[in-house]
């Protein structure tokens, strides 16, 4: 059986097969360029999706979908801005059936005509990202270049990185094949075999605050590709940029002839628990969530009816043990610090130092010399509120802030958080990083998560005694990303050993434009799928597989 090309598969054709070599070449591509320049967008580009976002703002939000009649308005913004979007508010139920009613002709579509579609919403979002870029900023508390680069470019990117890694997974068979085999004398034993591609069920993408769009992409576009319907629900707080991108799905699947039905938005109403009612739900077969340990484990161990996929809370380590470029360290980890005020799942929380200090290309370091020059990274990049707030956004939810407080009682701030008024929002709740010293037996302190902005200096006995602590803390609580700063190649490799052995993606020696807390679609996994940190990663083939699985017929040649 030959696939007959979809028209949409035929227009973005050359998108998927450079995106196909992306992932096994593994160098620089980017399909979304990330600069929100007139130069690159168009003059009228960024007034143009700033006032598309606009128009939400109190009112009902355009979405015909099953299960619209009572709204419900969750979102408050970080920035202070009045939001009230009111969203339609479907049953469960409902959901579920308009979804596994639209599953038959997209299954029946094929690899092709699906990821051409799936290519097809990606574009059209591109063509409204600013628009959805103003979404992220005001519902995640983002900058809006940082909202319009990860929020947009970057999470276009991811998604199309799982579309590309699914249709290669689905693609990996022929669709028939002709089986002959030797009978004796008589005539060989000759069959058609015909191999279908078929999807697990509903799935379920359970969205988060801190990036709404780049954690949900890529769960949304594997299943999404491989023929399962979708149900999006998002984060009460961040709903949104899902819900622009559930209204634009919808249109291309309906001019595309499918059911729109096959993308569902999902709000829920205050304590509702939608999100657990609909994961519990015999129909969903794939759960996809961002957030915290607790409801991670606890959809791993009772949604057993779903494959699920995990990205959960760790503790991002640093071992500094020597550098040659000490002012490259201390900026680039005082930027790490304070890009977004350390609300990314990546950002580093314990940075182990030797108590004895460290060689530098300054001579030696005290302890409290390298602490200092982190903190003082940080307090330059905060410094002027015009330009600090562009970095460090504003705080997410009161947790972080509970948080703040709470770290003022253990051990000694190197730097302490500051309170910064937002020069274009003077209701946005700002706060600048703090930096803890602490000594390596606290460990009921740094051995549990502090989500927001908050470091621990940690003196260790040696660097040997950190990799041991990394090895300990992360091997029980994992991590997304850890990093290592020395001049010794034995170190560099020892620093490796520890990070393979607990699962974690390392980086070494970061001084330059590339930080430990952010990753590159194509290139850089992001989780690894082998610490307690994550159950997956985005992307791999282990991301995406699991998503279908392949049901044959067998008929006599």
């Amino acid at each position: 059986m030959t696939e007959t090309p979809h028209p949409e598969y035929d227009k973005h054709a050359d998108t998927l097969h450079r995106a196909l070599t992306a992932i096994t070449e593994r160098g620089y591509w980017s399909a979304y360029p990330e600069s929100p320049s007139p130069r690159v967008y168009g003059e009228t580009a960024a007034a143009d999706g700033k006032a598309a976002f606009e128009a939400y703002l109190n009112g009902d939000f355009p979405l015909d979908q099953p299960g619209t009649g009572d709204r419900v308005a969750t979102e408050a913004s970080p920035f202070g801005l009045e939001l009230n979007v009111r969203y339609p508010h479907p049953g469960a139920d409902e959901l579920v059936a308009a979804a596994s009613a639209a599953l038959p002709a997209w299954r029946d579509a094929g690899p092709q005509a699906r990821a051409g579609v799936c290519l097809e919403i990606l574009d059209r979002l591109h063509k409204h990202v600013f628009e959805l870029a103003n979404a992220v900023q005001f519902t995640s508390g983002q900058a809006f270049v940082m909202a319009f680069q990860a929020g947009g470019a970057h999470a276009l990117d991811r998604a199309l990185e799982a579309v590309a890694y699914a249709y290669a997974e689905m693609t990996r068979h022929p669709g028939t094949a002709g089986w002959e085999k030797a009978a004796g004398k008589g005539d060989p034993l000759r069959m058609t075999k015909t191999f279908h591609v078929v999807p697990r069920g509903v799935a379920l993408v359970i969205g988060c605050n801190t990036f709404p769009t780049w954690n949900s992409y890529p769960g949304l576009f594997a299943s999404l590709v491989t023929g399962n319907p979708v149900v999006v629900k998002p984060h009460p707080r961040a709903v949104l940029p899902l819900a622009i991108t559930v209204k634009y799905a919808r249109e291309v699947l309906a001019e595309a002839g499918f059911d729109p039905n096959l993308v569902l938005l999902a709000p829920e109403a205050p304590g509702e628990k939608l999100a657990t009612t609909l994961a519990l739900h015999p129909a969903v077969k794939i759960v996809d969530f961002t957030g915290s340990t607790e409801y991670g484990d606890w959809l791993e161990a009772n949604a057993r009816q779903a494959t699920v996929y995990t990205e959960k809370a760790g503790l991002n380590t640093v071992v500094i043990d020597s550098t040659d470029d000490f002012a490259g360290l201390c900026r680039n980890l005082g930027f790490t610090l304070t890009l977004y005020s350390g609300q990314m799942c990546t950002t580093s929380q314990n940075i182990l130092i030797p108590a004895g200090g460290i060689d530098t290309d300054q001579g030696h370091k005290s302890f409290d010399e390298v602490a200092a020059g982190i903190a003082a990274a940080v307090g330059k990049l905060t410094a002027d509120p015009a330009r600090g707030v562009e970095l460090t956004g504003a705080i997410v939810n009161d947790g972080v802030l509970e948080r703040l407080d709470e770290v003022t009682k253990v051990g000694a701030a190197v730097l302490e958080s500051r309170t910064v008024e937002h020069p274009a929002f003077p209701g946005a709740v700002v706060r600048t990083p703090t930096i803890v010293k602490l000594a390596a037996a606290d460990t009921a302190t740094y051995g549990r998560e502090w989500f927001g902005p908050i470091s621990f200096v940690i003196a260790t006995d040696s660097t040997a005694h950190s990799l041991e602590l990394l090895r300990a803390t992360v091997g029980e609580s994992g991590a997304l990303t850890a990093a290592v700063y020395s001049t010794d190649p034995a170190v560099l490799d020892a620093a490796e050993a520890a990070a393979i052995d607990v699962g974690v993606h390392l980086s070494c020696n970061l001084t330059g434009g590339v930080f430990v807390n952010q990753s590159a679609a194509f290139s850089d996994f992001h989780g690894s799928g082998a610490n307690a940190a994550a159950n997956a990663a985005l992307t791999d083939g282990a991301y995406v597989a699991n998503r279908f699985r392949i049901v044959q017929s067998r008929r006599p040649a």
